[in-house]
């Protein structure tokens, strides 16, 4: 799809002049040229709102927030990560439905002290992640405000094309389960940062070390790229749509996690073929060895990949880009008849997947 190419130091954090002496208004002034515009765009940012088109009549749009500490990392994360990460994950979401992405809508709250270098290099992240999942797509407007912590929150819009929305209710029994994108990758990455990106000598949950971190990005790029600019098949989700796809979801959270998510809304049960699971975990380890005998549970529980997760009818060849992953069954081929996602016929050990309310540790770093 692609490559990154990120102009932010390795840090970014700690450069001058910071938002606090600037100001809004010539902060703002520095990036408008750099974001991304929109073919949909009839008006864009400068004024009180944005106008954007919707030829269909229709438009989805979708929200999220990434905020220092449970969300990201500064020691981890350039600011053109943050832009990419926060760009890609909404796209993603879009994309779910079986629609094209057409424009952005950007608040960003941060510290008075936060250099303006920062701002700049996640404009440069947005711009960046449109240019390669979602041309055409762009920021149409958004606002700054000061906070003790930099926060980020992203709106995002998508065109349906006259198509019908994929949600997440139309798994039927016989449908084929599948998936587009990597799975695991995110989730390893996040593992080996916290394995490694503590201070030297001391193990201290929740307080990275830049240094140490950087290394471990040199010596595992793939793992750690995916957890710290994932690269979603945008394209797929019209393809799924377009190939007849019965649900659809952003593997965001998790695989097990959100094909649970899946069940629950259509009222099914998702059987994951345990011999499709090893492939992908063979797959992990080939990529990087690392992972070892955890490559399984990266697969079922890691998150944050922001693959495209959609069942199918099984009497259609599954879209290019889709590749299976198990089979949708009926409640009543289910244990307790209750929807869920199993690994063959048995339940998934823990809960899984991410949580933020559940699995912060309360650090930022």
């Amino acid at each position: 799809m692609g490559e990154r190419t990120d102009s932010s130091s390795a840090s970014g954090f700690g450069l001058s002049p910071t938002l606090g002496g600037v100001g809004e208004g010539a902060t703002l002034r520095q990036i408008f040229p750099r974001l991304p515009h929109a073919d949909a765009e009839l008006l864009g940012p400068g004024d009180d709102a944005a106008v954007v088109r919707a030829p269909d009549g229709r438009f989805v749009v979708t929200t999220d927030m990434m905020i220092h500490g449970p969300d990201f990392r500064s020691a981890w994360s350039t600011p053109h990560d943050l832009g990419w990460k926060a760009a890609m994950s909404n796209l993603a979401d879009v994309a779910a439905m079986g629609a094209r992405p057409t424009a952005l809508v950007v608040a960003i709250a941060a510290p008075l002290e936060t250099p303006v270098d920062t701002l700049l290099g996640i404009a440069d992240g947005f711009r960046d992640a449109c240019d390669v999942a979602a041309p055409g797509c762009g920021v149409v407007g958004g606002d700054l405000s000061v906070s003790p912590t930099l926060t980020l929150a992203v709106t995002a819009f998508g065109d349906l094309e006259s198509r019908a929305p994929v949600t997440r209710t139309g798994a039927r029994p016989g449908d084929v389960l599948a998936v587009a994108g990597d799975l695991g990758r995110a989730g390893a990455g996040l593992w080996l940062l916290f394995r490694d990106g503590v201070t030297a000598g001391e193990v201290i949950p929740g307080e990275p070390d830049q240094e140490r971190a950087a290394a471990t990005r040199g010596a595992h790029p793939e793992l750690v790229d995916a957890q710290l600019a994932p690269v979603s098949p945008i394209a797929s989700g019209i393809v799924a749509a377009e190939g007849g796809a019965t649900a659809m979801l952003d593997v965001s959270d998790g695989l097990v996690l959100d094909a649970r998510r899946i069940a629950e809304a259509s009222e099914v049960a998702l059987r994951l073929d345990p011999v499709m699971i090893e492939r992908e975990a063979e797959a992990l380890r080939t990529v990087d060895p690392v992972v070892g005998d955890r490559a399984a549970r990266f697969v079922l529980a890691g998150g944050e990949d922001h693959a495209l997760l959609a069942t199918f009818p099984p009497d259609r060849p599954l879209p290019v880009g889709f590749r299976p992953l198990g089979t949708v069954i009926a409640l009543t081929d289910a244990p307790d008849s209750r929807p869920d996602a199993l690994v063959g016929d048995t339940p998934f050990d823990s809960r899984g997947g991410w949580d933020p309310y559940a699995d912060w540790d309360g650090n930022a770093g």
